[in-house]
């Protein structure tokens, strides 16, 4: 098997300098236990509604409490000592010893100290000199700390850096004492009124003075409490109040107003304030001296008079004109507008602007030189013209709704940067993202299922409201449309089942492969065209004119995206300088490397189990641990024989519980499957379904002997299946042996006379009373079928036959049961059993547009993560010599295969 998972999937031309990347993910996250955890709490690694961060001198300050809604406010500051020790440097390998026992290595942090609180569980509101209500931001010089209490309208300052739990401040701003709020609030040269943020340079001080419309500036570092301000800016003179009622506040936009600004940095020769309010980043190309001066330059907006959210029409490119009306169509966003920023922070030559309203970064690689100007790059989403949010669950199929992950963030709120690690603040995800420059290797979907390796678009239909006989459903994919009338006693299933057949049968629809999701009122659609190509599909449900009965078509979406990977999954990963060398693990080693030619990859920190390198593929098993996760950080690390060590810009690959792909040979899709026949004897099968009555009786008969068990209260079908193979098995002269298929209850007849001699015995299936019986036995053919070579190649001039038994192997099944197997199933080492076991997801198949019976689906033995799926073709299916197969779990299916299929033969 090993030679079918050595595949190439050529990469696309890639630049190589080490950079931030747009739609590259976090290499590291600090206050979460892993990347999409999200959990609430208080202590010294777990974070809050994150706000503020600064770096200096090798410490990492966070403020743990923020003004967005996001939740928990915890009002304190957290203190991480020798920061750059926790974070790994991006090219050295993550020891062994961390990488050992540990979910997630790179998942760091474990703060020193605690301000505003004694411990790190507390969480009170203060108004003390150690309190903190609601604090939102922090700054340090490397020697002094300076925190805005922004909700008790106060800045605090620490003369020297805490070493301690709950240090009382040494000084206070914008209050006379650090127990009082002053009430009326004035305006004032020393007084704040819901300060946010704050910066230190030059034994300088500056404030944003948010509700003040204003930003302070201390030409000297403050020494006494209340000190006033040397320098105001947004206002005219220390005095100028804020109109406080929003209706009757004036729209003055201008290079010397600000609305609401929420953060003030320098890097010595620029000022930079993030104008919330108006949308916008001002800079000054110096440091200024005068009240109100006026601002240079202005992001987000093409002149500094204008203030709109995403001034698309004035900044971005059309994408052409609307058919009706003929006026150009602009998009949502680009890379030259803003929405509500937070934060600007220059490392004296690039420019980073936190665009809270767009949940992205922008990096700028120099200090923009006029109004307008483009950001370079973009963190937290693919490209600029993205809006990914964060903190929802993925069940719309919508691209643009996306769990928590490593390459995403919701209103990043601040920033600050090591030289090395950019720290992005994540409230809702209550995190902090650690970006690390690196080369530009993988691309963002250079991640694989190994066995399907193209991605695959999908759309969905869900069914609901009432069913009523004579209403109509049609489902038109493109151009064609497939019309179900339904009929007396159609339930959804029925329904969704009905249009399944309408879209497969004969060819099946050229753009698209349908599947009935059982049980979900819903039907499943997966793209023929693989890549973005399957975006393009259009989907529409229209219904009888007044129809009761409801349905909702969500289009095709999802082609050419990084691929949605399992737990235990072989992936290819493809891109350029991946490896210095091409090397193999021994496919007779129990235990698979994670080093090959000086290369290793992680996930989420966890090096992965290694089967194949080269300079532009590597193929290696998804670790088990990632069970837990929504989407995990990929980054490869390379070795080169004279020493030096290339390391990749992180990437996201989203994390799901299974998502199935088949294995297949070379060429493009539906490639000839890896198929082999089943069995060497003849075999059938019957299901057991329905529900369970006392006194009903279900039988099988095999030729002319019937096997009947009698239901009792306690039973269920699965002890109906057993009591019936029970039955056939007692019987030493009966030509067949009965066993229990592991996939759904099913009994499987297979014949004892091994080759053709076995082919044709009759079984049937009946229950009684016929007419009140609640059990279901439902054979699948009429005879034993279709004896071969177990485990011979199907080919075309060995075809599998309509009924028979195949094996296909597959990939990205994920966990399996029962817990003995589970627990067997190890990253990066080969499964021995037990043999029988099954995904956690149950396995459903097509074959040429019918229902193919799957008898399992588990892990092969001697294997590392591939599953055998033993399938049964349907008996009323069209023969074909390119007969189309799928596999599918829950919402995702495979890619498509094609293995010749012939009728019996009589």
């Amino acid at each position: 098997m090993m030679k079918y998972f050595a595949l190439f999937l050529a990469s696309t031309a890639l630049t190589s300098a080490a950079d931030f990347v747009t739609g590259q993910a976090a290499r590291l996250t600090i206050g979460q236990r892993t990347f999409t955890a999200g959990e609430q709490g208080a202590s010294g690694q777990l974070l809050g509604a994150v706000g503020g961060v600064a770096y200096a001198n090798n410490r990492l300050f966070v403020v743990d409490g923020s003004r967005v809604g996001a939740i928990p406010v915890n009002n304190r500051v957290l203190i991480y000592q020798n920061i750059l020790g926790s974070l790994f440097d991006p090219k050295a390998p993550i020891p062994p010893a961390v990488n050992t026992g540990i979910r997630c290595p790179v998942c760091v942090g474990s703060a020193d100290f605690v301000l505003g609180q004694i411990d790190f569980t507390s969480t009170d509101i203060n108004l003390t000199q150690a309190g903190l209500r609601t604090p939102t931001a922090v700054a340090s010089d490397g020697q002094r700390l300076v925190v805005s209490d922004t909700d008790n309208s106060r800045v605090l300052i620490w003369n020297n850096i805490p070493a301690g739990n709950g240090v009382p401040a040494d000084l206070v701003l914008g209050q006379k004492d650090f127990t009082s709020i002053q009430s009326p609030p004035q305006t004032t040269a020393s007084s704040l009124r819901g300060p946010q943020g704050l910066w230190i340079q030059n034994n300088k001080l500056y404030v944003a003075d948010t509700q003040n419309n204003r930003v302070m500036i201390w030409n000297t570092f403050p020494t006494t409490n209340n000190q006033p301000a040397d320098v105001v800016l947004g206002v005219a003179n220390f005095t100028t109040a804020p109109q406080l009622d929003l209706t009757k506040a004036g729209a003055t936009v201008a290079a010397t107003t600000l609305l609401n600004p929420v953060s003030v940095t320098t890097d010595g020769t620029h000022l930079f304030v993030t104008d919330l309010g108006n949308n916008r980043v001002l800079i000054w190309n110096s440091i200024p001296t005068q009240n109100q001066q006026p601002a240079d330059i202005v992001l987000g907006q093409p002149d500094m008079v204008s203030n709109v959210a995403n001034n698309t029409t004035k900044l971005c490119a059309s994408g052409g004109n609307d058919a009706t009306s003929g006026n150009p169509v602009y998009p949502f966003r680009c890379a030259g507008t803003l929405s509500f920023p937070r934060f600007a922070l220059s490392d004296g030559k690039r420019l980073f602007v936190a665009d809270g309203g767009n949940d992205r970064v922008l990096v700028y690689e120099n200090i923009p030189p006029s109004n307008g100007y483009f950001a370079d790059r973009i963190l937290g989403q693919p490209d600029d013209l993205s809006d990914i949010v964060t903190d929802t669950s993925d069940t719309t199929f919508d691209p643009n709704i996306r769990q928590s992950s490593p390459g995403t963030i919701r209103t990043p709120l601040s920033l600050a940067y090591d030289g090395t690690n950019l720290f992005v603040a994540d409230p809702y995800d209550r995190r902090v993202l650690v970006f690390s420059a690196g080369e530009n290797f993988v691309p963002n979907d250079g991640v694989r299922n190994a066995a399907s390796l193209e991605v695959f678009s999908f759309g969905s239909v869900v069914l609901g409201g009432t069913i009523k006989t004579g209403d109509t459903v049609t489902i038109t994919i493109n151009t064609t449309a497939y019309k179900y009338t339904i009929v007396d006693k159609d339930t959804f299933d029925t329904i969704a089942t009905g249009l399944v057949a309408l879209i497969n049968a004969n060819a099946g629809d050229p753009n698209a492969v349908a599947r009935a999701n059982i049980g979900f009122n819903s039907i499943t659609l997966t793209s023929r065209l693989p890549g973005s190509v399957g975006n393009s599909i259009t989907l529409t449900v229209t219904l009888s004119t007044s129809a009761v009965i409801t349905a909702n078509a969500a289009s095709f979406a999802g082609g050419e995206d990084a691929a949605r990977l399992a737990p235990g999954a072989l992936v290819t990963i493809v891109g350029q300088n991946l490896s210095s060398g091409t090397a193999s693990a021994d496919p007779a080693v129990n235990t698979y490397p994670d080093t090959l030619a000086g290369t290793q990859v992680y996930f989420d920190g966890i090096r992965a189990p290694l089967i194949f390198v080269s300079p532009t593929q590597i193929n290696a098993q998804i670790p088990y641990e990632l069970f837990d996760a929504t989407s995990t950080s990929l980054y490869v690390r390379s070795t080169l024989p004279d020493g030096t060590t290339n390391v990749s810009v992180a990437i996201d690959v989203p994390i799901v519980p299974q998502n199935p792909g088949i294995f297949a040979g070379f060429g493009p899709d539906p490639r000839p499957g890896v198929a082999l026949h089943g069995s060497t004897f003849a075999t059938g099968s019957v299901s057991v379904d329905g529900s369970i009555t006392a006194a009903n009786t279900a039988t099988i008969t095999i030729e002319d002997r019937s096997y009947t068990y009698t239901i009792v209260a306690t039973d269920t079908t699965t002890s109906v299946r057993d009591g019936l193979i029970a039955l056939i098995n007692a019987n030493p002269e009966e030509k067949v042996v009965a066993s229990a298929a592991t996939q759904f209850v099913r009994v499987v007849l297979t014949a004892k006379i091994p080759g053709p001699e076995g082919n044709g015995i009759s079984y049937s299936g009946t229950i009684a009373p016929v007419a009140t019986a609640t059990i279901l036995i439902t054979p699948t053919n009429t005879r034993l079928c279709c004896a071969n070579v177990a485990g011979s190649l199907i080919t075309t001039a060995n075809p599998a036959v309509v009924g028979e038994t195949i094996i296909v192997y597959a990939t990205g099944l994920g966990l399996v049961s029962p817990d003995e197997a589970k627990n067997s199933a190890i990253t990066g080492i080969k499964y021995f059993g037990p043999v029988q076991n099954q995904p956690y997801s149950t396995v459903f198949a097509l074959a040429g547009g019918f229902t193919a019976n799957v008898l399992s689906a588990g892990l092969k033995p001697g294997t590392i993560g591939v599953h055998e799926v033993r399938l049964e073709l349907g008996s009323g299916m069209t023969p074909d010599q390119n007969t189309q197969l799928t596999i599918a779990q829950d919402i995702y299916t495979s890619n498509i295969i094609v293995i010749p299929v012939v009728a019996p033969n009589p």
